[in-house]
């Protein structure tokens, strides 16, 4: 059982780790890269990051890459890597704030997934929680919002934020097949897969002409990428599974405010209620709040 030291802890390194998150998507925006240029540098520069951590933490052992282990981390590495692209993309078509709440609808397709593949019961409140989050997705794509970087392209980019929730919860699954495998080397081999999987898709016609833009990539990388998966991790490993799901809502509360104080996003009403019911319903999912009381077994 982890000491009180432990939780205060990993409630650091788990809010620290989501502070982070939130702004990434300032960075990808500001640094005027396509989607692809930024996750491959994302993945430069945080397979480079993770590497050294890996290192030392003596975790390039040959007994750590089997070829099951290997295979596993990066189908789940491809997974996740095109989650980024899809997100990133989301960003300039559905601002930060839309795409980031869209990606919060992660903990359904997990759900959903892990009665498929795991045949996971579903629980009812799961599925009352589900309807919220379905209501809220309805009114979040109702109005698109006055201010875009692509105006015209609102119902494309909430699709493709959603389309990066489900490969994330792929991804998740196919972590679940390998929970003896570190975790830092586990992202270690999703970076190592996304920049070996980008790079001939790489815009290098296209690169950042300022040492500003480059730092926002280096950024992105280091701290958002190697520094973030350190700190998470350890949290995970030191935290009750509750107050992580609670913490992580850090992250899009953080992304709504840098969207708004950054690029001066503004969302109509209708948009901030769609928004709160996603959250809502997520962090109901991930907090397992009972919507339906549970069955009680009849004494015989």
């Amino acid at each position: 059982m982890a000491s009180n030291n432990d939780i205060r802890r990993g409630a650091l390194e788990m809010t620290l780790a989501m502070l982070m998150s939130g702004t990434i998507g300032w960075l990808v925006v500001s640094s005027q890269q396509s989607s692809q240029n930024v996750v491959f540098f994302r993945c430069l520069f945080g397979g480079a990051t993770l590497s050294l951590v890996c290192a030392a933490l003596g975790l390039f052992r040959r007994k750590l890459f089997t070829w099951r282990i290997v295979a596993l981390a990066t189908l789940g590495g491809v997974a996740i890597v095109v989650n980024w692209v899809l997100l990133f993309a989301a960003y300039s078509r559905a601002s930060i704030s839309m795409a980031t709440t869209v990606y919060s609808t992660q903990p359904f397709m997990l759900v959903a997934l892990g009665a498929f593949v795991f045949r996971e019961r579903v629980t009812a409140s799961a599925v009352a929680w589900l309807a919220v989050a379905f209501a809220g997705l309805v009114l979040v794509v109702k109005v698109e919002p006055a201010v875009l970087a692509v105006p015209g392209q609102y119902l494309q980019g909430v699709a493709l934020a959603a389309g990066a929730a489900f490969l994330w919860a792929v991804s998740s699954i196919v972590t679940k097949y390998l929970k003896s495998t570190p975790p830092h080397l586990i992202a270690l081999i999703t970076t190592a897969t996304g920049a070996v999987l980008l790079a001939p898709f790489v815009r290098f016609d296209a690169l950042p002409d300022s040492g500003v833009h480059w730092l926002q990539l280096a950024t992105l990388g280091v701290v958002n990428t190697g520094a973030m998966y350190v700190l998470m991790y350890g949290a995970i490993q030191k935290l009750p599974t509750a107050m992580t799901g609670a913490l992580s809502f850090i992250y899009p509360v953080v992304a709504i405010v840098v969207d708004r104080v950054a690029f001066g996003q503004k969302l109509a009403w209708i948009q901030v209620l769609g928004a709160m019911l996603i959250l809502l319903a997520a962090a109901g999912v991930n907090l397992g709040w009972r919507v339906v009381p549970a069955r009680r077994l009849s004494s015989t």
